[in-house]
C-alpha cells in the first residue's frame, strides 16, 4: 500500500509534503499554503501551493483541524514522510559524542548501569520517554552456572549471562544431591554448554540422556533436573524494565488531554505491558534494525496517539532485549530513528566487553 501511495505522489508533492510536516513538527502549529510557497524550490506561488495541498488533504495526507486553518499531517503523511527518510538518516557527531559519553563515561559499569544509562539518553535525546528491557534470562547465552546446596534443602542456581547479569534462583527438587553432586553436575554443564542459552542446554541434555552410555546417566539426568527447574523459575520472573523521562511528555502540548495523559502514565507503570508492546515491535525476521508505529499502527489504545519508535539488541543473530522511545506523533523523526539504532549498537558493545567473572 505504501509503495501504491509513493508512486501517485510527484516530485512537488513529494516536496510539499516534507516541507509542511517539517514545519509542522517545528512549530507545532497548523501551516498554511502561504507559508510552504516561501520555502519551496521554485518559488512556488501560494495558489499552486495550495492546490497540491488540497490534493494531498484528498489523498488522506494532510488533515485541516478545524474551518479556515492551515493543514497537519495526518499518520498516513507521516508514515510516508518516515519511509522516505528512513535511509537518509544520520546520527550528528554531537549527538554521537553524547551517547558514547553518556554509556561509556564510568569504568566497567555493571550491565544493569548499562541499561538505567540507556534509557537515560534515550529519553534525553529524544525529549520523549526512553524504554530498555533487560535481557531475558531463559534466553540468552549462559557463560556460567553454578548449584549450591541451601541448609533448607533448596538448591540455589546462580547464572551468569553473556550480557553480564548475574541471576539467582531458588529451586526444590526430590532428589537429596550433596554438594559434591551439584559441583560435579555445574562443571559438566559449564564444560559442555557455556555460550548456549538455557532453553537450548535442557533441550540438548534431554537428547544427550536418549544417547549417552549408562555410567553417565544420573550426572545428565541430574542437570537436566536442574536446568529445567531453573528454567521453570525464570520463566515465571519478567525481564527488567527500565523507563526514563515520563515527566518529558507532561509539559508536551501534543498531550494536552488530562484523561489521555493519565492512560499513558498508567501504561508506563504496567511493565508487563511494555515488555509485550516492544517484543511485538522487534521482529530481527524483518531485516529492520528499527521498527516505527506511529499513531493508529499501535494496536494499544493509549499508544494510539503516539509513535513508538524501537531496535533490539543481541549478538551475532541472537536478540537478548530490546529498547524504544515514546513520543508524540509530531516527534524529529530523523534525529530519533539515529538515536534509538545507535544507542543499540552501542549497548551491545558496552554489554559485550563487560568483564564478568564465574562465581564460586
Amino acid at each position: 500500500m505504501l509503495k501504491k501511495s509513493a508512486e501517485i505522489l510527484d516530485e512537488r508533492s513529494r516536496e510539499m509534503l516534507a516541507l509542511l510536516i517539517k514545519t509542522h513538527i517545528a512549530t507545532g502549529e497548523p501551516v498554511g499554503s502561504r507559508a510552504i510557497s516561501k520555502l519551496t524550490r521554485e518559488g512556488l506561488s501560494s495558489a499552486t501551493v495550495r492546490n497540491i495541498i488540497a490534493d494531498l488533504e484528498d489523498a488522506g495526507y494532510l488533515e485541516q483541524p478545524h474551518t479556515s486553518a492551515g493543514r497537519v499531517p495526518s499518520d498516513k503523511g507521516y508514515r510516508f514522510y518516515v519511509d522516505q527518510i528512513l535511509e537518509k538518516t544520520q546520527l550528528s557527531v554531537s549527538d554521537e559524542d553524547a551517547i558514547q559519553r553518556g554509556m561509556l563515561g564510568a569504568q566497567w559499569p555493571s550491565a544493569d548501569q548499562l541499561l538505567s544509562r540507556a534509557s537515560h539518553l534515550l529519553s534525553r535525546l529524544s525529549e520523549s520517554v526512553g524504554i530498555v528491557i533487560s535481557p531475558s534470562i531463559a534466553h540468552d547465552v549462559i557463560k556460567h552456572i553454578d548449584f549450591v546446596r541451601l541448609s533448607d534443602g533448596r538448591i540455589l542456581v546462580i547464572t551468569v549471562l553473556r550480557a553480564g547479569i548475574v541471576q539467582d534462583c531458588l529451586v526444590r527438587i526430590d532428589e537429596n544431591l550433596t554438594q559434591d553432586e551439584l559441583n560435579r553436575t555445574a562443571n559438566y554443564v559449564n564444560a559442555n554448554f557455556s555460550g548456549m542459552s538455557l532453553v537450548a542446554i535442557r533441550v540438548e541434555l534431554l537428547k544427550r540422556l536418549s544417547e549417552e552410555k549408562a555410567e553417565y546417566d544420573q550426572l545428565l539426568q541430574n542437570a537436566a533436573l536442574l536446568c529445567a527447574r531453573g528454567l521453570s523459575e525464570t520463566d515465571q520472573t519478567d525481564p527488567e524494565v527500565f523507563v526514563e523521562g515520563a515527566s518529558n511528555i507532561v509539559i508536551k502540548p501534543d498531550f494536552a488531554d488530562t484523561e489521555r495523559m493519565r492512560e499513558l502514565l498508567r501504561l508506563f507503570e504496567e511493565k508487563g505491558r511494555l515488555i509485550k508492546i516492544l517484543n511485538e515491535c522487534v521482529n530481527p525476521m524483518t531485516q529492520r534494525a528499527v521498527t516505527i508505529r506511529i499513531g493508529a499502527e499501535n494496536n494499544t489504545p493509549g499508544l494510539q496517539g503516539c509513535s513508538l519508535i524501537t531496535s533490539y539488541y543481541g549478538y551475532d543473530d541472537h536478540v537478548i532485549g530490546s529498547l524504544g522511545v515514546v513520543g508524540p506523533v509530531r516527534m524529529e523523526y530523523a534525529r530519533t530513528i539515529s538515536v534509538v539504532y545507535y544507542v543499540a549498537r552501542l549497548l551491545e558493545q558496552a554489554l559485550a566487553d563487560i568483564p564478568t567473572k564465574p562465581t564460586g
